[in-house]
């Protein structure tokens, strides 16, 4: 029987974000090429996070190059559907439209899968509200949450829309015990102003300032709005020179290592869909502190595998930590229940056999 075709325009690393992390992981999948004639085409016009925003000649190139890749596909292969990883805001979202509205134009069916949001805030914007009309014309909806349907039901019906989360490959591995010693806070994530990394180290400083024992690792890649001497004078600043660090970028082993030997996960996000660094920290068996931000309440069960707090809310993030602080056996008895839970929902094996139903339900 004739395997149906699928093209996939989506985010491959570099650089490396949740988006990319997935589709890395849907072209790896034995699952997905058993089920489906693949072709692939990448989305990124970044290689890297300082780039995002830059180089607009070199990316318009990029973008007339994609759009020339997809047309000769849509001519030649004829692919039964097109799978796409859109940004969900402008201007970013005018590369993804272009291509949207190509492969429209010759009839194939697309689904867009969305590893981000914003369309709510911004579907009261006249040029906004027109792109997205034409964006989700017609077109399948996959969303990491139900929790995130709000952001695009003013265009997109129930019944084109599916939910997915995410789900990642981490095997188990043993966590390194603390005793007695300072808490080791990990923050796992690249610097930018959304993911909270200021509101961590005010914690940090009403911690200090309470005589607690802890120690935060902060592991990332710069941005290009956050340089590590930005983030250094933000240490400065609150006094916090001996009792954080800024360890880089981590991937791979080296990243699992800093997973291992962290106490708790602090994702102190402003701004987030579904963050795959939150199922990594769950799988390696550690207790997780974020935000009642996007599909994060759908990853985390508060009071069971983790704590929950409102957004840019040091004192309430400083609490929670507290928390943890003094009560070992509950830091236990989260992260078990943290990798029971990745286990039971988040795994690689969860995500692709969800994502092929839903695919094989289009063509």
């Amino acid at each position: 029987m004739k395997k149906p075709r699928i093209l996939f325009v989506m985010h491959m690393p570099p650089p490396v974000h949740g988006a990319a992390v997935m589709g890395a992981q849907i072209r790896a999948s034995k699952l997905v090429a058993d089920k489906f004639e693949c072709r692939f085409l990448n989305l990124s016009a970044s290689s890297s996070l300082e780039e995002i925003g830059k180089g607009r000649l070199r990316k318009i190139r990029f973008v007339l190059g994609l759009i020339r890749s997809v047309r000769q596909e849509l001519r030649t292969w004829k692919p039964d559907l097109v799978y796409l990883t859109p940004t969900s805001t402008l201007p970013a979202l005018f590369k993804d439209y272009s291509i949207v509205r190509l492969v429209r134009r010759y009839g194939c069916r697309r689904v867009l899968h969305f590893h981000n949001k914003g369309v709510a805030n911004r579907s009261g914007h006249r040029l906004d509200d027109w792109v997205y009309r034409r964006l989700f014309d017609g077109a399948d909806v996959i969303l990491l949450s139900d929790l995130l349907r709000p952001d695009v039901t003013k265009y997109v019906p129930a019944e084109r829309i599916a939910i997915c989360p995410n789900g990642l490959d981490f095997p188990e591995g043993k966590r390194l015990e603390s005793g007695n010693g300072p808490l080791q806070i990990l923050f796992l994530s690249n610097l930018l102003e959304d993911k909270g990394y200021e509101d961590l180290l005010d914690a940090c400083a009403i911690l200090r300032k309470e005589g607690m024992p802890f120690r935060c690792h902060f592991v990332g890649a710069r941005s290009a709005s956050v340089s590590e001497a930005d983030f250094l004078r933000c240490v400065e600043v609150r006094h916090l020179e001996e009792t954080v660090v800024y360890e880089g970028p981590k991937y791979g082993p080296d990243k699992m290592d800093a997973l291992h030997k962290a106490d708790v996960l602090v994702h102190p996000t402003r701004e987030d869909c579904f963050p795959l660094v939150i199922l990594e920290a769950m799988a390696a068996g550690l207790p997780v502190i974020s935000t009642r931000e996007g599909g994060i309440p759908d990853e985390v069960e508060d009071g069971i595998t983790g704590i929950l707090c409102e957004k840019r809310n040091p004192a309430a993030l400083a609490d929670a930590l507290k928390h943890l602080m003094e009560d070992a056996a509950l830091r236990e008895r989260m992260g078990r229940a943290g990798r029971e839970r990745y286990e039971r929902l988040f795994s690689a094996s969860c995500f692709e056999r969800r994502l092929t139903e839903i695919l094989q339900s289009y063509v």
